[in-house]
């Protein structure tokens, strides 16, 4: 017999969503549909289109496929599985980002040259070296690490705690998400980790930003050891992290600070007291440790607060 359909309230994670996609699956949806677009006008420079056109039609054939497995028994557990296919799916989407960016023009020198202006020296070749004491660069180094347990835990803790504002939650988050996606691939920014061993050191230091044209056309993987403490513990994750997948894209605006702003955003507008709390030192840390450890500029956090801010009130008014 088929299972009847029942339509539940506001309070449901399940909602009226039993036929068809969840909000928080249509941003995943949409930019596969519009970087397809970019794969096959841009295929002849891209290095492998076929692994990029397989990996759209391979997420697509999981989200159908969890949707089915839904819609035979929709729970939290299964719709739990939906939300978790997203997340892990961002991981593969990221490296994407370079592969289209590195075919426009370097903007390296311009965002250098911002921080420059605004405060007479390069924050992040000089902030790790007056600011060296092994606690505070651990500190530092775990609030930028809390961005990964904060972007799986936050919507899960919605879906268990808060199944009413569930589906916004995981919504905001994921459309802020595939939103930096969208300007990581057309705005070619590596990050002073890559950019400042490119141009030189000595150059960066004297105030000079030099182009590196093409270069990151042909290279991905030289960047500046990361500053903090060596022989710390959190400093090791990081340099394990960095080194299975940081590629020089998406370093302006920072999507740590800007996806973190929505976080706590959420937490606050939504009343989560305790989860904002909890979250707001792991923020303030983070912001000061994307500079730190020299993966993005000082404009780049700035406007990651204020782009993340404007990401969650603008999503917020879309209603799934």
């Amino acid at each position: 017999m088929r299972r009847k359909e029942t339509k539940k309230g506001p309070g449901s994670t399940q909602g009226n969503y039993y036929r068809g996609l969840m909000p928080f699956e249509w941003p995943m949806l949409i930019y596969a549909v519009l970087t397809t677009l970019l794969v096959l006008f841009m295929q002849t420079r891209l290095h492998n289109p076929a692994s990029m056109l397989l990996l759209r039609f391979q997420s697509v054939a999981m989200m159908v496929a969890l949707w089915g497995v839904y819609r035979l028994w929709p729970c939290r557990l299964t719709m739990g599985c939906r939300l978790l296919l997203q997340l892990a799916l961002l991981g593969s989407w990221y490296p994407e980002t370079f592969e289209f960016s590195r075919m426009l023009p370097n903007q390296d020198p311009t965002f250098a040259a911002l921080d420059q202006q605004l405060f007479g020296f390069q924050p992040a070749l000089l902030f790790s070296q007056h600011f060296s004491n092994p606690v505070l660069s651990e500190l530092l180094t775990v609030g930028y690490l809390s961005y990964f347990p904060m972007i799986m835990g936050v919507p899960v803790y919605y879906l268990l705690r808060r199944p009413d504002r569930f589906q916004h939650a995981a919504f905001v988050m994921l459309a802020a998400f595939f939103t930096f996606y969208v300007v990581f691939a057309l705005l070619p920014v590596a990050g002073p980790q890559f950019y400042y061993p490119v141009a030189g050191v000595n150059e960066i230091a004297r105030g000079v930003f030099p182009a590196v044209g093409d270069y990151f056309e042909t290279h991905s993987s030289e960047l500046m050891l990361t500053p903090g403490y060596a022989d710390g513990l959190f400093h090791r994750l990081l340099m394990v992290a960095h080194e299975t997948g940081e590629y020089p894209t998406a370093a302006f605006p920072s999507s740590h600070v800007g996806v973190t702003t929505v976080l706590l955003l959420l937490a606050a507008r939504t009343g989560e007291r305790r989860l904002f709390w909890l979250m707001l030192p792991f923020g303030v840390l983070m912001f000061f440790a994307t500079v730190y450890i020299m993966a993005h500029y000082a404009v780049d956090a700035m406007a990651g607060l204020a782009i993340g801010a404007i990401m969650y009130f603008g999503f917020s008014k879309i209603k799934g």
